[in-house]
């Protein structure tokens, strides 16, 4: 799983890592976690607010920071999709 923490490293930005950082370690999901903090990068994303997070290639929550549960939801669905036999990945 991929999961990208868009901002410049704004305050929000840094509750979003520690929110997506503590829900993957109560979950014990694998995942590549990066900050995106180049605003030339973000925008080529096609992402225009900040903070933002995309999982999987998929913009999920931009200008907010999403609640706990649904960050959680979201994780829970997209390993549930990865682990789904006779996908092509």
């Amino acid at each position: 799983m991929s999961i990208k923490i868009l901002g410049p490293g704004c305050p929000a930005c840094h509750r979003l890592e520690q929110t997506v950082m503590d829900v993957l370690g109560e979950l014990g999901l694998p995942a590549e976690v990066e900050h995106v903090r180049d605003m030339k990068e973000i925008t080529s994303l096609g992402v225009f607010g900040v903070p933002a997070i995309i999982i999987n290639a998929e913009v999920k929550a931009v200008g907010q920071i999403p609640a706990k549960e649904t960050f959680k939801k979201w994780l829970i669905e997209t390993e549930s999709l990865e682990k789904q036999p006779g996908e092509l990945k």
